[in-house]
């Protein structure tokens, strides 16, 4: 695969210092402009609050990039038709029709595996859909992480999802979901889950420790560590849950499935929630880039 790296990012690398790998699909399909430039700039800070150094990925005229300039950023902030929502199917696609495209979590740890990016920091992780009988509705991210030996820190995945099924798969597939101050699996919104997790971990040294020990092993795939968002601002599973089954409901009625669900549904519960779950999903995306930026810094240490 043939990437742009940024001079600064090249230099991080070859140095063996921590370099975190975000996503672009917020900036892209996620959030509102200019709200997504905002929050994309606020990760990359938050990053660097951690000690390490930020790698925003994208695709801009069909060739990867790694480590965005502002003005890349602010090019792909702007709402275009054009710009396409990439996973790891679509980067060939990207490359031979030159387009520009937003990285979902899968494409983004396929590139940042590729240049050599052990860290990445996005919201959620993505898992079985609810219905996965009638729909066979899996997410990319799961196979991508069977594979690429790519560390993700996120707030557990989507409450949108089904979480027992995402935990089951993540394990069939050989991947350790590890909890980061809690022993059960997040819930994105929501603290809690319900659902234990075999592995706690309190400190970014011992995410290094265990990250060390999985490279020596030559194990093949990633890493989920799994960060609750902040008691401030969570919200109410119950809540929440109203909501996501009030969408479910809405989307089936408008025919709306496979990469459309997520961004229709956060939509909805937005909205059904007068705004409320926007900025919980910014302060979650931040705290997660910054401890990805703690424990990078930790592996470079």
């Amino acid at each position: 695969m043939q990437l742009e790296i940024t001079p600064q990012t090249q230099e991080i690398l070859i140095k063996a210092g921590g370099v975190v790998a975000l996503e672009s699909t917020l900036v892209t399909h996620g959030f509102p402009h200019p709200e997504n430039l905002a929050i994309a700039l606020e990760s990359e800070a938050a990053v660097r609050s951690g000690g390490a150094h930020p790698a925003t990925i994208a695709v801009l005229d069909g060739r990867p990039h790694v480590g965005l300039t502002r003005a890349q950023l602010e090019i792909l902030s702007r709402p275009n038709p054009a710009t396409v929502k990439a996973s790891s199917r679509d980067l060939s696609i990207c490359a031979a029709r030159k387009l520009n495209a937003g990285t979902t979590v899968a494409a983004t740890m396929r590139i940042a595996h590729a240049a050599g990016i052990t860290m990445f920091a996005t919201g959620g992780l993505g898992g079985v859909h609810r219905g996965v009988t009638d729909t066979w509705d899996i997410s990319a991210d799961m196979t991508e992480l069977a594979r690429t030996p790519v560390v993700m820190v996120c707030a557990g995945a989507k409450s949108l999802l089904d979480l027992p099924k995402t935990l089951e798969v993540l394990e069939t597939l050989g991947v350790p979901v590890i909890g980061y101050g809690t022993d059960e699996f997040p819930a994105f919104y929501s603290r809690t889950s319900g659902l234990k997790l075999d592995t706690r971990i309190d400190t970014p040294e011992e995410a290094a420790a265990i990250i060390r020990a999985h490279r020596a092993m030559s194990m093949p795939g990633g890493i989920v560590i799994a960060q609750p968002i902040d008691e401030n601002i969570a919200l109410p599973g119950e809540q929440i849950e109203k909501h996501i089954n009030n969408a479910i409901t809405l989307a089936a009625a408008q025919g709306i499935s496979g990469k459309a669900m997520t961004p229709f549904m956060l939509r909805h519960i937005a909205e059904a929630t007068n705004g409320a779950t926007i900025e919980p999903n910014k302060a979650l995306i931040r705290a997660n880039a910054r401890l990805a930026g703690e424990i990078a810094a930790a592996l470079a240490a």
